[in-house]
């Protein structure tokens, strides 16, 4: 006896939309099981006297749906090994049935034929009922596995699946995260049969509906105003295409990978002071002002034709992976330095494969800020083994430097003067690094209580009715140790 599936499809109406192949299947065929007797067309076949099972039951028993589709799966491929089996589900067969996904799947490894014979998709009836043009472009997804990083927002969507009100809160929560709280979105079920329901709601009530089930699907209208798609990329990248269009901003339009490098700098280090501040919101402008930076260079990449944001992406996203092997393969890494560890082999692994002996610095950014610079200098050579033992040697080596600068301030040569200093300055980032104290972070530090306690002694002069010309030095640094005894 040949082993095989019958897989057809209930359609989304009633009896009379049957195709008449699928009809003589049920009436004529060998044992008839249902994924779900909750359709319209059920009651007509019990009337028709066509014997039939379900497993309806099945959905009693788990909690997860694919538990529930792997159950099904495995009975229907067991029930297979014995006699024929014709299976019937809602809709179309190849339209939104996992169950269908996984019988094509695994019956061939188990040496039975799996035959789809057909049926009628939902799709129809929901694209009439809600009168579109599918030609417009749609998404047809499920409300079991919803990601909002599916969604398009600018195509029509249908969302299957919708069972009950769990499966709608989450589907709920994902497309608030898309589209605003009170967007008008479609509940269709039933479509085509007579007993459809067309129910139009804003998003919030999504899940408040009380007649939700294996036949309701959501459909969600594009969003055409582009101040509802402010959240979207592609709205981004849009505005900075249009303001370096022919038709958009003479600013945006004469700027160059050179002119934009200043602005570069400032918003980072912008971007550090909100971070310092731990100011949330100007965190989020502050980063926005960063990709602004980005997407102005990927545009003018773009407008040259040399390269684009999506070569910007590809070659992160595949740095990325590839230099996470413990997350994307079967490296292993047990903490943070392993990770760091790993990541640095495979830099030098990248840097060998160009066939060009570089030196170990030569990938450091020269256009860093020159205390950056000289940090990222020693932690690439102390990699190697260039480094001091401990603190207090890198300390007596400031000791040194110190000496040979006030040597060199008796000279009174400013080139002299200069070079020792830098000397000085490049030892003391040395110690601040063997001791785990970024330069950077620490001089930041010093900036920000030397504004506070300068505010202060501005405050106190202010007060006095008096000019800063009318203190003496001696004055104002009372002020400024008063600053320091009032924690400032």
């Amino acid at each position: 006896m040949k082993k095989e599936i019958i897989i057809i499809g209930l359609g989304s109406g009633d009896l009379d939309q049957l195709p008449l192949g699928v009809y003589k299947l049920m009436k004529h065929g060998d044992r008839l099981i249902l994924r779900t007797k909750e359709h319209p067309v059920v009651d007509e076949l019990i009337r028709e006297d066509i014997d039939f099972k379900s497993f309806d039951e099945v959905y009693e028993k788990h909690d997860q749906f694919d538990a529930v589709y792997e159950e099904i799966t495995e009975t229907l491929l067991k029930t297979a090994e014995t006699e024929k089996v014709i299976y019937a589900v809602p809709g179309h067969p190849m339209v939104a049935e996992r169950t269908v996904q996984l019988l094509l799947e695994q019956g061939p490894l188990r040496g039975i034929n799996i035959k789809v014979a057909g049926g009628q998709s939902f799709l129809d009836s929901l694209f009439t009922a809600v009168n579109v043009d599918p030609v417009e472009g749609f998404q047809l997804l499920d409300g079991t596995m919803l990601h909002k990083e599916q969604i398009r927002i600018d195509q029509h969507v249908i969302i299957a699946q919708v069972y009950d009100a769990f499966v709608a809160s989450d589907v709920k929560l994902t497309l608030m995260e898309k589209y605003p709280d009170d967007y008008e979105v479609v509940m269709v079920t039933a479509a085509g049969s007579t007993l459809e329901r067309i129910t139009r709601i804003p998003l919030y009530e999504l899940d408040r509906q009380m007649k939700l089930d294996n036949l309701t699907s959501l459909y969600v209208p594009p969003i055409s105003s582009r101040e509802l798609a402010y959240k979207e990329f592609s709205t981004l990248r849009k505005i900075i295409a249009d303001l370096r269009g022919p038709n958009g901003c003479p600013w945006d339009k004469e700027q160059t990978h050179e002119s934009l490098k200043k602005y570069l700098i400032e918003e980072a280090y912008e971007l550090l002071d909100a971070i310092d501040r731990d100011d949330i919101d100007n965190m989020i402008e502050e980063l926005g002002d960063v990709l602004l930076q980005i997407m102005l260079h990927a545009q003018i990449g773009e407008d040259e034709g040399m390269f684009s944001i999506e070569d910007v992406v590809l070659g992160l996203n595949e740095k990325m992976v590839r230099r996470h092997p413990h997350v994307f393969s079967d490296v292993q890494a047990e903490d943070s330095e392993q990770v760091v560890e790993n990541w640095e082999k495979i830099k030098a692994e990248e840097k060998s494969n160009t066939g060009i002996r570089k030196s170990l610095l030569e990938g450091t950014s020269k256009g860093l800020p020159a205390l950056l610079l000289s940090y990222e200098y020693q932690k690439k050579a102390g990699k190697v083994g260039f480094d001091w033992g401990a603190p207090e040697e890198a300390w007596e080596k400031v000791k040194e430097e110190m000496q040979e600068f006030e040597d060199e301030l008796t000279n009174g040569k400013k080139h002299d003067q200069l070079l020792e200093f830098g000397d000085l300055l490049f030892a003391l980032v040395n110690v601040a690094r063997l001791l785990k104290i970024h330069p950077e972070e620490a001089l930041q530090t010093s900036n920000e209580k030397f504004l506070r306690r300068f505010s202060f002694i501005e405050l106190k002069v202010h007060e006095s009715g008096r000019t800063f010309e009318e203190f003496s030095l001696e004055e104002l640094d009372q002020f400024w140790n008063d600053a320091k005894k009032a924690g400032l």
